[in-house]
């Protein structure tokens, strides 16, 4: 019985198709969403950093350009503490 249940179970692991990727990429704030049809070939590329250049590449295609939802922007950066001088009177 055991072996029947690993068989089962191997088959379902060698018939499943590969993991899909994160396809948002955390640098860049804008991604365009390209639809190729039929052809399976949609995709996304996140590597814009305003909508006006994601709208300039995505012209002419079936495309659309949208913010980034996982965007992580870096952190400001520290601001020193001032320490002002003490004068001797």
């Amino acid at each position: 019985m055991r072996l029947k249940l690993f068989a089962i179970a191997a088959a379902a692991v060698a018939l499943a198709g590969p993991a899909a990727g994160q396809a948002y990429d955390p640098n860049y704030p804008v991604c365009m969403h390209v639809y190729e049809g039929r052809q399976g070939g949609n995709y996304i590329n996140c590597s814009f950093t305003s909508i006006p250049q994601c709208q300039a590449t995505a012209s002419g295609r079936s495309a659309i350009c949208s913010e980034n939802p996982f965007f992580a922007p870096p952190p400001p950066p520290k601001r020193r503490a001032y320490r002002g001088r003490h004068h001797a009177r």
